[in-house]
């Protein structure tokens, strides 16, 4: 027998959303349907609202589960039931009288920006608006906790931008706190506060966006990371410039509108080759990246390592 999880320990702060990101079979899926019981862990406790939602059955854990809401990849939506009826099956499976489950569904529709489709099929659609209509019903029961499962993985860039913003606008709006489940690092940079990075079963780093992205520790972190920023070069590029002075730097908020090049030859008197050079901006910090080939005297390069140590977050040798 494989356990799908082994030994993980993740505290999500009430409000907040937090990332869980992994490749396919980390176990990450597995993590996030512990939370609203449908996976119900061999040993250890899933605590939810001081509630051990592990150790609840039958009417008990159904209770525990209203205060919870899901949103899967394929958006699960009934093909023969009209939008606003997906939307309220929830509450009708709650016993709902027919007229509140109705408004509810349609306030929820209007909140994600549907309310024109309350009467169309989900096969009259796109995916983006499928997505939103799970959102919808997602949303019906009003959650504390909102728990999505690769619910951008099946959508184009510009549709999970779209999504991404509506999770942010419901976790601003309600204060929801989002558990969000992905193996795309774009969507974390853009939508969570914290992330977990898992591996085998097993958490093996967590922080604040900002400090994965910055400073990642591990080499599954490291390969997530770039995917959104550059962490090597071509081996033809080294082997053609060589590997001395050849570095990357990174730069976080003010330190990315510096004039360092410029610094470089004009007080130091290298010469400077830039290679590479980006930014992103993350919860409203911006992060940049720079790949430099520094040339000159030996005194002169340590003098340059100098100079940018002084003014950057790091300065790192690079190899292919």
């Amino acid at each position: 027998m494989t356990a799908a999880l082994r030994d993980v320990s993740v505290e999500v702060p009430a409000g907040k959303i937090f990332g869980v990101i992994g490749y396919s079979g980390a176990g990450k899926s597995t993590l996030i349907r512990t939370v609203n019981g449908l996976e119900r862990p061999t040993r250890g406790h899933v605590w939810v609202d001081d509630v051990d939602v592990a150790s609840l059955h039958g009417a008990a854990l159904r209770e525990a589960q209203k205060r919870s809401g899901m949103i899967f990849q394929q958006f699960n939506l009934l093909d023969t039931v009209r939008v606003r009826d997906n939307v309220a099956i929830p509450l009708r499976l709650d016993g709902t009288k027919k007229d509140e489950a109705r408004r509810r569904a349609e306030e929820a529709l209007e909140f994600v920006g549907l309310s024109d489709k309350s009467d169309a099929y989900p096969g009259e659609l796109s995916g983006g608006q499928k997505q939103r209509v799970a959102i919808a019903r997602a949303l019906v029961r009003r959650p504390k906790i909102l728990l999505a499962d690769e619910a951008t993985s099946a959508l184009d860039p510009s549709t999970t931008a779209l999504i991404i913003q509506l999770l942010r606008d419901i976790n601003r709006e309600y204060g929801t706190t989002i558990l969000v489940v992905t193996h795309e690092m774009e969507v974390i940079k853009d939508l969570a506060d914290e992330v977990a990075v898992m591996e085998s079963g097993q958490v093996v780093e967590h922080g604040s966006v900002l400090d994965v992205f910055v400073r990642p520790q591990q080499p599954i972190t490291r390969d997530f990371v770039g995917s959104i920023i550059q962490q090597k070069v071509p081996r033809q590029v080294i082997d053609h410039l060589g590997s001395a002075g050849l570095w990357r730097l990174l730069l976080l908020g003010d330190e990315t509108a510096q004039p360092l090049m410029h610094g470089l030859i004009t007080q130091i008197g290298v010469d400077v080759n830039m290679l590479h050079a980006e930014m992103t901006e993350i919860h409203d910090r911006m992060v940049g990246q720079m790949i430099v080939k520094v040339d000159g005297t030996p005194e002169q390069v340590a003098a340059a390592r100098t100079y940018l140590a002084d003014r950057v977050v790091s300065v790192e040798d690079l190899e292919a």
